[in-house]
């Protein structure tokens, strides 16, 4: 995800694709695939690719990932009239990019108007009943007592033992007892074993209970961009109920939408944040109406949205210097190293009564304070000449071993080549001078602050 800067809530870490290579069979502007293995991940039904793009800017930075024949979203007929181009991703087969318009255009479309993705892979919960909370609160390192109705907060799903990120996700308190939380589509199964095992130690230890539903078929898509409040504004069907000049970053509220047939939607639940460091909105759908309230967007403003894919999605998340689960986040990462610290609340931290509490509250702790400290942060680069992809190697102007790339890619806004990796601790303060290893030559970088790109989120005055 993103860099502190005082957020509290944030889009979750949609996956997005891989480093690039060559292969025989690629084409101007499509996308090819190499097999390789999953990272962390045990995932029966899921494995890793990598996708190739060929042409001169190459934007996308991480891994996609599939193995079975890949299932379809709600909206997969309306990408195909769309000139979508297809990959296998998180175990769906999601749209790249579109014929009318590039990589490298969507990413600059989508921060100068507005762009449409549909994130419907993404795994989508309700999690409620009188234990909801205090379930959450051990498994998360949140403050979700203090959390109010109809807002979010990014946090992680931790290992008991370690700490480790099982992965990373965004909660959202829709009332008293009930909470609505998205996880990543890479993570599908992993997770789903995790939240049954717990869930069922939860219950045999006789706590208050607990019920999990998976929105299985439920519609979601991103509006992204600094013309989206107007765009969705012009399809609320009850305006005088929702107004978005008081929906605020990190808050979300239930609206209706009018369709392009003249009827009304059901409820629809609208959240306002950004996996692109844009203003934006991410909306979900009862699958059976997902369609008809997309192309309700599309048609309500045919200049200035267009559908964008999987490849300006992970340029845009890049610059905003958000995280990749399975490259920049994974089993044996914790929030302190990957720099996730600020999910932690002040008063978790005090009481440390969460999965992994006695490792994380003391890597937080220095050193000469008797803490453990950490041997890595994840940080930012701004890297000279080719730019680096996953797995690159940082080196110290000695040539010594000190670190990894874990995304990477041309940023299209900076026109610099910029990366997310992991670094030896004490080398992590913005500024510090390193080397990265791009096809075995050294190319000079420096540690920046993320994000990269400022971020343009809404928030109160």
């Amino acid at each position: 995800m993103s860099a502190r800067r005082g957020i509290r809530a944030l889009q979750p870490a949609v996956n997005g694709i891989g480093k690039f290579n060559s292969r025989s069979n690629c084409t101007q502007n499509t996308l090819c695939y190499l097999r390789t293995s999953p990272l962390t991940q045990r995932l029966p039904t899921v494995s890793a690719w990598k996708p190739v793009l060929h042409q001169p800017l190459r934007y996308a930075s991480s891994k996609a990932q599939t193995n079975e024949e890949p299932a379809k979203t709600p909206l997969y007929d309306l990408h195909a009239a769309h000139g979508a181009k297809f990959v296998p991703f998180g175990g769906y087969s999601m749209p790249v990019q579109y014929s009318d318009m590039g990589v490298g255009e969507s990413h600059h479309w989508t921060r100068e108007k507005a762009s449409l993705f549909d994130v419907s892979h993404m795994v989508q919960h309700h999690i409620s009943g009188p234990g909801a909370d205090a379930f959450l609160s051990l498994i998360t390192p949140s403050s979700l007592s203090s959390l109010e109705p109809h807002h979010s907060t990014l946090s992680c799903l931790l290992h008991r033992e370690t700490g480790g990120i099982v992965d990373d996700t965004v909660i959202t308190r829709l009332g008293s007892f009930h909470f609505y939380i998205v996880t990543n589509a890479g993570c599908r199964d992993k997770d789903l074993e995790y939240l049954t095992s717990e869930l069922t130690a939860w219950k045999e230890a006789g706590n208050p209970s607990v019920e999990w539903k998976v929105l299985e078929g439920q519609g979601l898509i991103a509006l992204q961009g600094p013309l989206s409040a107007s765009i969705l504004s012009s399809i609320l069907a009850e305006p005088d109920k929702i107004s978005l000049s008081k929906l605020y970053f990190g808050q979300s509220k239930y609206a209706k939408s009018r369709l392009s047939n003249g009827k009304t939607s059901p409820d629809v639940l609208i959240s306002r944040g950004g996996y692109t460091g844009e203003d934006g909105f991410e909306i979900s759908i009862p699958g059976p109406s997902s369609t008809a309230v997309t192309e309700s967007l599309l048609q309500s403003a045919s200049d200035t949205l267009r559908l964008a894919g999987l490849g300006a999605r992970d340029s845009l998340r890049l610059e905003a210097g958000m995280c990749l689960y399975g490259h920049d986040l994974d089993d044996t990462t914790t929030p302190v190293e990957a720099a996730l610290s600020w999910v932690i609340g002040k008063d978790r931290r005090a009481k440390g009564d969460f999965h992994g509490s006695s490792i994380i509250l003391s890597q937080l702790k220095p050193k000469k304070d008797g803490g453990v400290g950490v041997t890595r942060r994840r940080v930012g680069l701004v890297i000279d000449g080719a730019p680096a992809r996953e797995g690159a190697e940082i080196v110290d102007t000695e040539g010594n071993a000190i670190g990894k790339i874990t995304s990477g890619c041309p940023s299209p806004t900076l026109k610099k080549n910029i990366a997310m990796g992991y670094i030896k601790d004490g080398l992590h303060k913005a500024g510090t001078e390193v080397d990265v290893l791009v096809r075995g030559k050294r190319r000079k970088a420096v540690v920046t602050k993320m994000p990269f790109v400022p971020t343009k989120y809404y928030r109160a005055a």
